[in-house]
Order: C-alpha cells, then structure tokens, then sequence
C-alpha cells in the first residue's frame, strides 16, 4: 500500500483570506524598454536560454526567438568568464536586431567575480539572479553575497533573490533541524525545509536592504519541484513580506508531466492573488523549440482570466458524431494560423488577443458554442447534411461547403479583425 499524503503545515482551512499581489513595483528595464513587476502591473512571462552563453550569436538568436514568443524577460547563464565575457556582445546582437527585451544574469558560486570583473557584463544586464544558497558559507558567503549587491547598487539593476530547495544554505537548514529537534512537538523535515526556503529568502532580501539596495529593486523566488510544496511556501512568503514574488515550478519535467505540474501549481497561487511574474520551466524534448515554455505560461495566464495574448479557439473533444478528423485538422490549423498572425495583428488591431474562435465538430453544441464566441464555425457531424453554418457575434452569417472550407473561414476570420479591430473601432463586446 501506498504511504499516507503527509499534511501541509501551511495549507490554510477553506474560507481563510486569500493572498495579495505585491503592493510594491520593480522596473526592470532596456533603453527605452520598461517592464514592471508587481502591484497593479499585469503578471510578466519570462523565460530562460539553453545556449552555452559563450556563443554570442547562439544565445542571441535563441533570446530572439523566446522574446517574439512572447517572453517579456529573458534570462541567461553567466556561470564563467567566458560567458560573463560575452554579455555585452550578446546584448549588442540584440540591439542590432531590434530586441530589446531585458536580460537576466543568472549567477552561481562565482557570480561576486565575474560581476565585478566584468564591468560591461554587469552594465549589459538589466537584472541580477542571486542565489544566497550558493554564494559561499560562513563570512565569505556574507562577502560574496555584499560583492554582488554593491554591484547591483552601483549600476541600479533590481535584483531577484531566488531560493531553491535543490541548492538551499545548508547550515541554515542544519540549524533549523537542530532547532526543530528540541522542539516539544517537532514539526516534520519537509515543514522545516519549507520553512528555511522562506527565511533564506526574507532574511536575504533584509540583508540586500541593509547593504543599500532599495526595497523596490527586490523580487523574491522560493523554487521546488513539488505542486503541494510550492503552494504551501508561496502561502507562507505571500504572508510575511512585501516584494514580487516570481512563480515557477523548478525541474517542472518533459512534455504533458511538466505542462500539468506547472498549470496546477501556479493556476492556485495566481487565482488567490499571489504572484507577480511567471516562469514555466520545461525540459524540452529533442528538436523541440524552447519557446514552447512561453506558450504554456501565457495560455496559463489567459485560460484563468488574468491577461490575454492570442486569439483563443474554443473546439470540441469529438466523439462518434465526429467520425471525420476535419473538424480537428481545422482547430489545430486556426489556432497555428492565429498565433503566426499576431506579430502583425498586435500592432494593427489592439484588442485582438482577446478574441474567441469557435470550431465545433457537431450540431449538438456547435451552433451554441460558436455563437458565443466572437466568431465561430459549426462543422458537419456524422449523416448530417455537409454544410458548416458560420456565425459572428452571435449571428449566423453565412453557411460554407465543399473543399475550401478552411481557407474561406480563414478569410472571414482576417476580413473580421481588419473591421473589428482597429484604432478606429472598439473590440465587440464579448
């Protein structure tokens, strides 16, 4: 038999007080670029490369690609001189190419060097990733971590203090078991690591405030791997302090595994009002893009409600009045088709990501879904007569039939963003 779930410490009792967004508001930032996270600022996607960052033009590329994906920070590893050496070409790439998305350094163990060693890396950056779990023990980890704030202090880059249970302060975390032993009533190991990732976290930032950096140049992070875990301790951190909170399930997993995980863990946390930047960490399959991490957290966002990036297509699952793949082949070609649109739709038709698409697959709730959608198709089901009625707004509009059926509702869809959405024309009220 399976052993019992143990009980999260933190899980607060049905009807207790949700959490809250951060009150407080960070500017990461790029030239003229300006990204704000936390307080009333909508929820930032952000990503990470997989490039070597001493290949310039490789990572350059692939931060391209995640920026047009949709991730509005892109963070990259800077773990040698080599890479730290790299920086400011990689960001002068981006330049050049009209990229101007904010970079993220990510350090670990030697970060206090190469930031000061480096100068134009540190100025190339916009923002610094520490993690006070690898910077050092005793008084040289006090060092190090000072090395690296008197850094960010000296060219005013913000700052995100990111905890992981994978690489937490270990003497932190020997002296709360300690501690926790001689307890009457002990909690459990895993409660006490929960608890040191919150202290790690809150008593870093306190530090960070103590050597000169302002309260508004700090973003927080507190990473696991477990869906429970990481609800459990952002609860806790949303509690106890003020700064904007980054989400993200660490070493989330490959495929469908890392899709759900992540959706799970971070759909809680953001109904309840806590978090104020997202990052969906996917291991990508071979040959796959990375950007796929990108679309996973902005549909994450969009599907509850909190912001909108692309216009989203509504489908039945099929079943046996569905006999034909039709019906799936032209969801999955919408919705590939409306995506590759938006680059030129954004800055065309604002309001457009916020339209709904309809592709049903039967007369059973193919008239009715796609009458609520902004505009929608209701193909043929199994032995009912080979039409696909078309309605827009509510409204029956047109019925298609015979082999272009695709591209003609393409063409409606095109001709109704043109009309609908434009600096002219309000979006339709839906």
């Amino acid at each position: 038999m399976n052993a019992p779930v143990e009980p999260l410490d933190c899980l607060p009792q049905v009807g207790q007080p949700a959490g809250r967004r951060s009150t407080r508001q960070v500017v990461v930032q790029w030239g003229d670029r300006r990204v704000h996270i936390g307080s009333a600022a909508p929820i930032v996607v952000q990503s990470m490369t997989n490039t070597d960052s001493a290949d310039a033009i490789a990572t350059a590329i692939q931060v391209k690609q995640l920026a047009q994906a949709g991730s509005e920070i892109v963070r990259i590893t800077v773990n040698s001189p080599e890479a730290a050496a790299e920086v400011a070409p990689i960001r002068e790439q981006l330049d050049k190419m009209g990229i101007d998305v904010p970079l993220v350094g990510d350090f670990h163990y030697n970060g206090h060097k190469l930031l000061t060693q480096f100068p134009a890396c540190a100025e190339a950056l916009s923002k610094y990733r520490i993690n006070p779990g690898n910077v050092g023990r005793g008084a040289r980890g006090d060092d190090n971590f000072a090395q690296m704030i008197e850094v960010a202090c000296r060219f005013r880059k913000p700052v995100r203090i990111g905890v992981n249970w994978g690489s937490l302060d270990q003497e932190l975390l020997a002296k709360m078991m300690d501690e926790n032993a001689r307890r009457h009533s002990p909690l459990s190991a895993k409660a006490v690591l929960r608890e040191a990732l919150v202290q790690s976290a809150v008593a870093s930032a306190e530090r960070a405030r103590s050597l000169g950096l302002g309260a508004d140049m700090i973003c927080l992070s507190a990473k696991v791997s477990g869906v429970q875990d990481l609800i459990a301790v952002y609860r806790e951190l949303s509690r106890r302090c003020d700064y904007p909170l980054h989400l993200g399930l660490t070493e989330a997993g490959m495929g469908s595994k890392g899709i759900v995980a992540s959706t799970a863990a971070l759909s809680v946390l953001l109904q309840e009002g806590i978090g104020d930047t997202i990052r969906v960490s996917l291991t990508p399959a071979p040959g796959e893009s990375r950007t796929t991490e990108v679309q996973v957290a902005q549909e994450i966002l969009q599907t509850i409600g909190l912001r909108a990036f692309t216009p989203m297509v509504v489908a039945c699952p099929g079943c046996g009045r569905t006999t034909s793949t039709f019906f799936q082949e032209l969801a999955d070609d919408i919705q590939s088709w409306l995506r590759a649109q938006m680059p030129r739709w954004r800055a065309a038709h604002p309001g457009v990501e916020s339209m709904s698409v309809a592709v049903m697959g039967c007369v059973v709730n193919g008239p009715g879904e796609s009458k609520h959608a902004n505009i929608g198709i209701s193909l043929p089901g199994s032995g009912e007569a080979p039409v696909a009625p078309v309605f827009i707004d509510g409204v029956r509009t047109v019925t298609l039939k015979g082999e272009h059926i695709a591209a003609e509702f393409q063409a409606i869809v095109d001709e109704y963003v043109r009309r609908t959405y434009s600096f002219a024309a309000s979006p339709a009220p839906h």
